[in-house]
């Protein structure tokens, strides 16, 4: 007896599943620059390595002697791949079936999804297109009656931000869920023109009087400067590789270590110019990523969250092939300030290095905490207590190298202050209390006033005050343990990298990381 008829029956169902919404709706999709889900898994992942689950879920039709006549399968497809020889956990919304709402979804395979990725310890990547399974109008119709608002499973989602990586890619116009999802991520891009992210979209805020197009409204150039997404490219393939990339810094799950690559970049090699790089003129800038391009292995640096939060860069390199989690201040950006923005953008970033035990590297060049009006109104100091509580909830290996500037208390949160961190100078260092220029006038204002001549006054304290605020006079007392040539930064990274890896503990961290 042979249970070939069965089979039939269920490849004739997979079938039905692989024509995703009908051949018009595959066609809209490729005519607006996208690709349907499966092709966009098919350019994902290691070739012939996907294996999917719940393939023929869905929505069925039968005749009136109970037999199929039409599957409509669910809109969102997920299983187990490989990525750079790596599993992982892909799952992605069709927007061919209802643009991805909850008309068409089975709330089940959202969850199992998140299940699987947290059961097995493996990064998890979301494809998100649509509302992500989130709600419709027609829902009401479509069930009789309207629900009270809950998110199933989203208690699976706070779970895996703090146990696996999670990267989301918003290959389209996301709403909803669908954006909530997207935000739920260490690591979100989206596409040029064709992605968009809202919490409703342009008819539903057109009530409010606000008549915006997709992209004025949601469009990459509002969302990365609002934070709410970390990169954006040009194309679908560009944002694979950015997962891809992204994905190899980090261990599957907080149970393991970061893997380390490649080291075909001499850890001794010297960088002579950046002998010359910071200026003497302190009313000068000068610029920082080269510096990072220079210290860390050659083409190793992944930045991320460009351009939110703009005086610190923050991203991924490597060290003589370990990775590190890279921070660094931006004199172009506020002369180094930090803002609000930043103070929230380096509590993500930390966290994230705590949650998956990657070491951190600091370059500092912090003149202190953004100040005036705007600062004020955008509560830049409790913000800024956040982000040094946080830095001193680390336990990873730290790392600073003052390159310039280090004043007032966002100068001081330049490592956790609670417990031994390496530490490295610049000859070019400068800190204090808060920087000469414009405490001096205040601290001697009677003294200049009274003075014949006022400026040569000014110009004779600030001579004194520099010769005493020397690096040199700070190596003397032992508040900085080491003034190093910065030609040699390279090399004691490195060291730093090689001596902290032993270190490194798996396991959850003390907190559960947020969004």
């Amino acid at each position: 007896m042979s249970w070939q008829n069965e089979l039939d029956e269920l490849r004739r169902r997979e079938d039905f599943a692989e024509e995703l919404g009908g051949p018009e709706r595959v066609q809209r999709q490729r005519d607006g620059g996208r690709y349907t889900i499966r092709e966009r898994v098919a350019l994902m992942v290691d070739p012939d390595s996907f294996h999917e689950s719940g393939k023929i879920g869905g929505m069925a039709e039968y005749d009136e002697n109970n037999n199929l006549t039409k599957l409509t399968p669910s809109n969102f497809v997920f299983g187990k791949a490989k990525v750079g020889g790596r599993p992982v956990i892909i799952g992605g919304d069709d927007f061919t079936v209802r643009g991805g709402s909850a008309d068409a979804t089975i709330k089940g395979k959202h969850n199992m999804c998140e299940e699987m990725a947290n059961a097995l310890r493996l990064p998890l990547i979301r494809m998100v297109e649509g509302s992500g399974g989130g709600g419709s109008v027609k829902t009401i119709e479509t069930t009789g009656r309207a629900n009270v608002p809950g998110v199933s499973g989203w208690e699976l989602v706070v779970q895996n931000m703090g146990t696996i990586p999670r990267v989301a890619l918003g290959l389209g116009s996301v709403a909803g869920l669908g954006a909530a999802h997207l935000a739920a991520s260490h690591y979100s891009v989206m596409i040029k023109d064709k992605s968009a992210l809202f919490v409703a979209g342009p008819p539903v805020v057109a009530r409010t009087g606000q008549n915006l197009t997709k992209n004025e409204l949601g469009g990459y150039q509002i969302q990365l400067k609002a934070g709410a997404v970390d990169h954006a490219v040009n194309t679908e393939e560009e944002a694979f590789e950015c997962a891809r990339k992204f994905l190899s810094y980090l261990p599957n799950s907080v149970y393991d270590l970061p893997p380390r690559g490649a080291r075909d970049d001499d850890p001794n090699r010297q960088v002579d110019w950046l002998i010359d790089v910071v200026p003497r003129d302190i009313r000068k800038v000068y610029k920082m990523r080269p510096i990072v391009e220079a210290v860390v292995d050659e083409g190793s640096f992944f930045e991320m969250g460009r351009q939110y939060g703009k005086s610190v860069i923050t991203g991924f390199a490597r060290l003589d092939g370990w990775p590190v989690a890279v921070m660094a201040s931006d004199p172009y950006s506020y002369g180094g300030c930090w803002t609000a923005a930043t103070c929230k953008k380096v509590i993500k970033f930390i966290d994230m290095a705590e949650t998956f035990h990657l070491p951190v590297v600091y370059l500092v060049d912090c003149p202190g905490f953004q100040i005036g009006l705007e600062a004020e109104q955008n509560g830049t100091i409790k913000e800024g207590v956040r982000a040094m509580s946080a830095m001193w909830q680390t336990t990873v290996p730290w790392c600073s190298v003052i390159i310039r500037n280090a004043f007032g208390v966002a100068g001081a949160a330049h490592k956790n202050g609670g417990r031994y961190c390496t530490r490295y100078a610049w000859p070019s260092g400068r800190w204090g209390s808060l920087p000469l220029e414009g405490g001096i006038e205040a601290a001697y204002r009677a003294d200049i006033a009274a003075a014949d001549d006022p400026d040569a006054k000014l110009q004779e304290i600030s001579d004194r005050l520099n010769k005493l605020r020397s690096p040199f006079r700070s190596a003397e007392a032992f508040w900085i343990e080491e003034i190093v040539d910065p030609r040699d930064t390279r090399r004691l990274l490195c060291d730093f990298a090689e001596t902290a890896a032993p270190l490194r503990e798996t396991g959850p961290s003390g907190f559960m990381m947020r969004p």
